[in-house]
Protein backbone atom coordinates (compact mmCIF):
# COMPACT_ATOMS: atom_id res chain seq x y z
CA UNK A 1 0.00 0.00 0.00
CA UNK A 2 2.92 2.68 0.69
CA UNK A 3 4.84 1.73 -2.34
CA UNK A 4 1.52 2.22 -4.27
CA UNK A 5 0.80 5.32 -2.72
CA UNK A 6 4.69 6.78 -3.08
CA UNK A 7 4.74 5.01 -7.24
CA UNK A 8 1.62 7.68 -8.00
CA UNK A 9 2.93 10.52 -5.48
CA UNK A 10 6.56 10.38 -7.39
CA UNK A 11 4.81 10.32 -10.73
CA UNK A 12 2.22 13.14 -10.12
CA UNK A 13 4.03 15.49 -8.83
CA UNK A 14 6.44 16.19 -11.67
CA UNK A 15 4.12 15.78 -14.25
CA UNK A 16 1.75 18.00 -12.28
CA UNK A 17 4.39 20.63 -12.34
CA UNK A 18 5.03 20.23 -15.92
CA UNK A 19 1.43 20.69 -17.06
CA UNK A 20 -0.03 23.23 -14.85
CA UNK A 21 3.78 25.24 -14.15
CA UNK A 22 3.44 26.95 -17.37
CA UNK A 23 0.52 28.52 -16.53
CA UNK A 24 0.80 29.36 -13.01
CA UNK A 25 4.65 30.75 -13.45
CA UNK A 26 4.60 32.56 -17.11
CA UNK A 27 7.39 32.81 -19.34
CA UNK A 28 10.19 32.50 -17.75
CA UNK A 29 12.41 36.32 -17.94
CA UNK A 30 15.34 38.08 -16.75
CA UNK A 31 14.72 39.51 -13.56
CA UNK A 32 18.14 40.39 -11.42
CA UNK A 33 21.65 39.36 -11.33
CA UNK A 34 22.44 35.71 -11.99
CA UNK A 35 22.54 33.26 -9.17
CA UNK A 36 21.31 35.99 -6.45
CA UNK A 37 20.51 33.69 -3.17
CA UNK A 38 16.60 33.42 -2.30
CA UNK A 39 14.65 35.96 -1.33
CA UNK A 40 10.58 37.04 -0.63
CA UNK A 41 10.13 38.08 -4.15
CA UNK A 42 12.20 34.79 -5.56
CA UNK A 43 12.07 31.81 -3.50
CA UNK A 44 14.57 29.71 -5.09
CA UNK A 45 16.83 32.60 -6.08
CA UNK A 46 17.58 32.98 -9.47
CA UNK A 47 19.30 31.19 -12.71
CA UNK A 48 22.68 31.89 -14.60
CA UNK A 49 20.66 33.92 -16.74
CA UNK A 50 18.94 35.95 -13.94
CA UNK A 51 15.59 34.36 -14.53
CA UNK A 52 13.75 33.46 -11.13
CA UNK A 53 14.84 29.94 -10.24
CA UNK A 54 10.96 29.02 -9.81
CA UNK A 55 9.78 30.31 -12.64
CA UNK A 56 11.85 28.00 -14.76
CA UNK A 57 11.26 25.13 -12.69
CA UNK A 58 7.62 25.38 -13.24
CA UNK A 59 8.18 26.29 -17.19
CA UNK A 60 10.82 23.08 -17.88
CA UNK A 61 9.03 20.16 -16.86
CA UNK A 62 6.82 19.97 -20.53
CA UNK A 63 9.57 19.83 -23.06
CA UNK A 64 11.79 16.71 -21.22
CA UNK A 65 8.82 14.78 -20.57
CA UNK A 66 6.85 15.66 -24.13
CA UNK A 67 10.19 14.97 -25.97
CA UNK A 68 10.09 11.65 -23.69
CA UNK A 69 6.78 10.06 -24.09
CA UNK A 70 6.61 11.39 -27.87
CA UNK A 71 10.12 9.42 -28.41
CA UNK A 72 8.64 6.28 -26.01
CA UNK A 73 5.78 6.63 -28.12
CA UNK A 74 7.18 6.26 -31.63
CA UNK A 75 9.93 3.72 -30.83
CA UNK A 76 6.90 1.16 -29.61
CA UNK A 77 4.53 2.57 -32.75
CA UNK A 78 7.32 1.26 -34.41
CA UNK A 79 8.92 -1.74 -32.28
CA UNK A 80 5.33 -3.48 -31.53
CA UNK A 81 4.17 -4.35 -35.15
CA UNK A 82 8.49 -5.09 -36.38
CA UNK A 83 8.75 -7.66 -33.61
CA UNK A 84 5.14 -9.19 -34.22
CA UNK A 85 5.96 -9.95 -38.01
CA UNK A 86 9.10 -11.15 -36.78
CA UNK A 87 7.53 -13.44 -34.51
CA UNK A 88 5.04 -14.66 -37.24
CA UNK A 89 6.09 -14.79 -40.77
CA UNK A 90 8.58 -17.36 -40.30
CA UNK A 91 12.45 -17.56 -40.31
CA UNK A 92 13.10 -15.54 -43.30
CA UNK A 93 11.11 -12.08 -42.01
CA UNK A 94 12.87 -12.74 -38.48
CA UNK A 95 15.91 -12.93 -40.03
CA UNK A 96 15.46 -10.35 -41.79
CA UNK A 97 14.20 -7.74 -39.51
CA UNK A 98 16.40 -9.08 -36.38
CA UNK A 99 19.76 -8.50 -38.39
CA UNK A 100 18.87 -5.48 -39.69
CA UNK A 101 18.18 -4.24 -36.22
CA UNK A 102 21.44 -5.27 -34.90
CA UNK A 103 22.76 -2.79 -37.00
CA UNK A 104 21.52 -0.27 -35.09
CA UNK A 105 23.36 -2.03 -31.60
CA UNK A 106 26.45 -1.44 -33.35
CA UNK A 107 26.21 2.76 -32.42
CA UNK A 108 27.04 3.93 -29.02
CA UNK A 109 23.61 6.38 -28.34
CA UNK A 110 25.14 9.23 -27.23
CA UNK A 111 27.90 8.94 -30.23
CA UNK A 112 24.58 9.12 -32.83
CA UNK A 113 23.23 12.24 -31.48
CA UNK A 114 26.65 13.88 -30.83
CA UNK A 115 27.21 13.60 -35.02
CA UNK A 116 23.85 14.65 -35.67
CA UNK A 117 24.64 17.48 -33.87
CA UNK A 118 28.16 18.50 -35.15
CA UNK A 119 26.33 18.11 -38.37
CA UNK A 120 23.43 20.72 -37.74
CA UNK A 121 20.93 18.62 -36.88
CA UNK A 122 19.43 20.02 -33.39
CA UNK A 123 16.06 20.48 -32.02
CA UNK A 124 13.20 18.20 -31.19
CA UNK A 125 12.10 17.10 -34.48
CA UNK A 126 15.49 15.49 -34.83
CA UNK A 127 16.12 14.42 -31.44
CA UNK A 128 12.84 12.45 -30.45
CA UNK A 129 13.17 10.43 -33.75
CA UNK A 130 17.19 9.96 -33.12
CA UNK A 131 16.09 8.53 -29.65
CA UNK A 132 13.39 6.73 -31.02
CA UNK A 133 15.48 4.82 -33.59
CA UNK A 134 17.70 4.03 -30.80
CA UNK A 135 15.35 2.03 -28.87
CA UNK A 136 13.88 0.39 -31.92
CA UNK A 137 16.10 -2.69 -31.69
CA UNK A 138 15.57 -3.58 -27.90
CA UNK A 139 11.90 -3.36 -28.15
CA UNK A 140 11.17 -5.68 -30.87
CA UNK A 141 13.86 -7.79 -29.57
CA UNK A 142 11.56 -7.70 -26.34
CA UNK A 143 8.16 -8.08 -28.51
CA UNK A 144 9.28 -11.17 -30.25
CA UNK A 145 10.78 -12.77 -27.25
CA UNK A 146 7.29 -12.71 -25.44
CA UNK A 147 5.85 -13.52 -29.01
CA UNK A 148 7.87 -16.68 -29.19
CA UNK A 149 7.14 -17.87 -25.46
CA UNK A 150 6.00 -21.74 -25.44
CA UNK A 151 2.92 -20.54 -23.83
CA UNK A 152 2.32 -18.09 -26.55
CA UNK A 153 3.31 -20.31 -29.54
CA UNK A 154 0.95 -23.53 -28.62
CA UNK A 155 -2.20 -20.93 -28.64
CA UNK A 156 -0.93 -19.77 -32.19
CA UNK A 157 -0.11 -23.21 -33.60
CA UNK A 158 -3.50 -24.12 -32.60
CA UNK A 159 -5.03 -21.04 -34.07
CA UNK A 160 -2.95 -21.58 -37.41
CA UNK A 161 -4.39 -25.28 -37.81
CA UNK A 162 -7.66 -23.70 -37.18
CA UNK A 163 -7.35 -22.10 -40.19
CA UNK A 164 -6.81 -18.10 -39.04
CA UNK A 165 -4.46 -15.46 -40.95
CA UNK A 166 -1.43 -14.71 -39.46
CA UNK A 167 -2.15 -11.16 -39.11
CA UNK A 168 -5.30 -11.65 -37.39
CA UNK A 169 -3.50 -14.39 -35.37
CA UNK A 170 -0.76 -11.59 -34.78
CA UNK A 171 -3.11 -8.85 -34.15
CA UNK A 172 -5.84 -10.44 -32.23
CA UNK A 173 -4.30 -12.76 -29.76
CA UNK A 174 -0.32 -12.23 -29.72
CA UNK A 175 -0.49 -8.60 -29.21
CA UNK A 176 -2.68 -9.01 -25.89
CA UNK A 177 -0.19 -11.93 -24.77
CA UNK A 178 2.84 -9.53 -25.10
CA UNK A 179 0.94 -6.29 -23.18
CA UNK A 180 2.74 -7.49 -19.89
CA UNK A 181 6.36 -7.63 -20.81
CA UNK A 182 5.75 -4.48 -23.14
CA UNK A 183 4.37 -2.96 -20.45
CA UNK A 184 7.04 -3.24 -17.88
CA UNK A 185 10.03 -2.80 -20.25
CA UNK A 186 7.98 0.76 -21.30
CA UNK A 187 8.09 1.52 -17.38
CA UNK A 188 11.53 0.76 -17.33
CA UNK A 189 12.77 2.13 -20.51
CA UNK A 190 10.94 5.52 -19.76
CA UNK A 191 14.11 5.98 -17.69
CA UNK A 192 16.46 5.13 -20.51
CA UNK A 193 14.94 7.31 -23.02
CA UNK A 194 14.74 10.21 -20.52
CA UNK A 195 18.48 10.11 -19.89
CA UNK A 196 19.30 9.90 -23.30
CA UNK A 197 17.64 13.05 -23.84
CA UNK A 198 18.47 14.64 -20.71
CA UNK A 199 22.23 13.94 -21.68
CA UNK A 200 21.79 15.03 -24.97
CA UNK A 201 20.45 18.32 -23.64
CA UNK A 202 22.68 18.48 -20.56
CA UNK A 203 25.30 18.45 -23.24
CA UNK A 204 23.91 20.51 -25.24
CA UNK A 205 22.69 19.20 -27.97
CA UNK A 206 19.42 19.39 -28.48
CA UNK A 207 17.25 22.13 -26.99
CA UNK A 208 18.80 25.85 -26.85
CA UNK A 209 20.79 27.00 -23.55
CA UNK A 210 18.13 29.42 -22.49
CA UNK A 211 15.77 26.59 -22.40
CA UNK A 212 13.77 26.18 -19.31
CA UNK A 213 14.19 22.43 -20.01
CA UNK A 214 15.22 20.51 -16.41
CA UNK A 215 18.03 19.04 -17.98
CA UNK A 216 19.18 22.22 -19.56
CA UNK A 217 19.05 24.00 -16.48
CA UNK A 218 21.07 21.81 -14.44
CA UNK A 219 24.07 22.17 -16.80
CA UNK A 220 24.20 25.69 -17.21
CA UNK A 221 23.55 26.40 -13.11
CA UNK A 222 26.11 23.20 -12.17
CA UNK A 223 28.49 25.63 -11.14
CA UNK A 224 26.20 27.22 -8.98
CA UNK A 225 25.68 24.06 -6.67
CA UNK A 226 27.14 25.24 -3.59
CA UNK A 227 26.17 28.85 -3.60
CA UNK A 228 22.92 28.05 -5.60
CA UNK A 229 21.51 24.77 -5.50
CA UNK A 230 18.11 24.57 -5.43
CA UNK A 231 18.34 25.40 -9.23
CA UNK A 232 20.04 22.48 -10.03
CA UNK A 233 18.74 20.10 -7.05
CA UNK A 234 15.19 20.65 -7.64
CA UNK A 235 15.13 19.97 -11.56
CA UNK A 236 17.42 16.55 -10.81
CA UNK A 237 14.84 15.67 -7.82
CA UNK A 238 11.98 16.06 -10.51
CA UNK A 239 13.83 13.97 -12.97
CA UNK A 240 14.46 11.45 -10.64
CA UNK A 241 10.84 11.38 -9.01
CA UNK A 242 9.72 11.04 -12.76
CA UNK A 243 11.74 7.58 -13.13
CA UNK A 244 10.94 5.95 -10.10
CA UNK A 245 7.79 7.06 -9.83
CA UNK A 246 7.16 5.61 -13.57
CA UNK A 247 8.27 2.16 -12.54
CA UNK A 248 6.62 1.83 -9.51
CA UNK A 249 3.19 2.60 -10.79
CA UNK A 250 3.97 0.15 -13.65
CA UNK A 251 4.70 -2.23 -11.31
CA UNK A 252 2.09 -2.25 -9.25
CA UNK A 253 -0.82 -1.97 -12.37
CA UNK A 254 0.74 -5.18 -13.87
CA UNK A 255 0.65 -7.17 -10.42
CA UNK A 256 -2.89 -5.79 -10.28
CA UNK A 257 -3.78 -7.08 -14.08
CA UNK A 258 -2.32 -10.56 -12.99
CA UNK A 259 -4.46 -10.92 -9.92
CA UNK A 260 -7.68 -10.12 -11.54
CA UNK A 261 -6.23 -12.84 -14.10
Amino acid sequence: MVSRTLGWILLAVPVLLAVAGPMVAGPAVSVGAPWQPPDSAHPLGTDVLGRDALAVILTGGLPVIGMTVAALGLAYLVGLPLGLFAAGRGRWADEAVMRSLDLVLAFPSLLVLMVLAATGHRGPGVLVPAVAALQLSAITRVVRASALAPGCRTAVEALTLQGRPWWRIQLGYVARYVVGPVSTDAGSRLGVVLYLLASANFLGLGLPADSPDWAVVIERNSEALYTAPAVVLVPAALLMALCVGTNLVTDRLLAARRVSL
